[in-house]
């Protein structure tokens, strides 16, 4: 009862944005950021200790605080954008695209192998999931499962009506790896969010000086079906949408497959890095993401199934 409840006062709340003037709905956002920061609850304390892992300790107390509240107006801009994106205008949505070697992906498209576009929670993704499907470019995507069922179905249905294809990390008829490689080779692009693992088996890598997880599904496609692998950031810019597709991350000859995978993924964290030191307070994460932050015997437990793990970047599922 209680889940339902919270699909309804959801949906509800998304009917509700896309009814108030634009104006309106940004100032009771971005007042709700505000008040957020001013409590300093568990999200903002968790965005605030992953900032300062980015900025460093240089940063004087009064611009980190300013710091972690331009973050958490950026992340109620994020939500405020998708529940008005299905009436922004096809127009509005390209035009406000500020883009940076975009001319990238349509190089990689034009070759026929598919494209692998991982990003961080950066900016606003739906909105540059938006502008690829308008520039000519529908693609697949994979998206973790919500509860309820009911809010999970709305998000689904939202972003294919926006022309993405979504599947399901879990639950699914086919495991979603072995669709996305039949998309790549199919000459699809697949874009995936990839700076946080989900499943808890994924590549450890180098990141703002730590040690964290991120996915081997990105760099795993890339050596299993030969498709190119584009890092991409986005951020706010203005009342517009930065978008930053960087150079391809090549797989490296003369390796395991294993090696492979641990390399791209480390070299895929620094496309990461680099773009979310450019513009931090863009950059959504308000969950724990450092292995170093986990408490000591979740940590150990993690250290001790990585080293009883014998190949652990080659299962597609991390």
């Amino acid at each position: 009862m209680k889940q339902r409840c919270v699909a309804w006062a959801h949906i509800a709340g998304w009917a509700l944005v896309r009814a108030l003037p634009e104006p309106v709905a940004r100032t009771v956002f971005r007042f709700s950021a505000d008040l957020a920061w001013r409590r300093g609850g568990a999200g903002a304390r968790r965005l605030a200790g992953n900032l300062r892992r980015v900025v460093g300790p240089d940063m004087s107390e009064p611009d980190f605080r300013r710091l972690v509240r331009a973050g958490l107006r950026s992340y109620a801009r994020y939500w405020l954008e998708v529940f008005r994106l299905p009436v922004t205008s096809p127009e509005r949505i390209v035009s406000g695209a500020r883009t940076i070697n975009a001319e990238a992906i349509h190089r990689a498209h034009a070759a026929g192998n598919g494209v692998i576009i991982a990003l961080p929670h950066t900016g606003n993704w739906d909105h540059a999931g938006a502008w690829v499907v308008l520039i000519g470019m529908p693609f697949t995507t994979v998206a973790e499962r919500l509860e309820p069922a009911a809010l999970f179905d709305r998000f689904v249905a939202y972003r294919e009506g926006l022309g993405m294809e979504v599947l399901p990390l879990t639950g699914g008829k086919t495991p979603p790896f072995e669709v996305l490689a039949d998309r790549l080779r199919a000459g699809r692009l697949v874009c995936i969010v990839g700076d946080r693992d989900l499943s808890k088996r994924g590549i450890e890598v180098s990141f703002f000086g730590g040690r964290t997880r991120m996915p081997a599904g990105p760099a795993l496609l890339a050596v299993r079906t030969g498709a190119p692998l584009l890092p991409a950031t986005l951020w706010y810019e203005g009342d517009d949408w930065g978008i930053r597709i960087h150079d391809p991350i090549q797989v490296p000859p003369g390796r395991s497959p294993t090696e492979r995978v641990k390399m791209m993924t480390q070299r895929l964290a620094d496309a990461f890095a680099e773009g979310i030191a450019a513009h931090p307070q863009d950059w959504h994460m308000l969950q724990r993401v450092w292995l170093d932050d986990l408490p000591p015997d979740e940590r150990r437990r993690h250290d001790d199934r990585m080293a009883a793990s014998t190949d652990p970047a080659v299962r597609p599922g991390g």
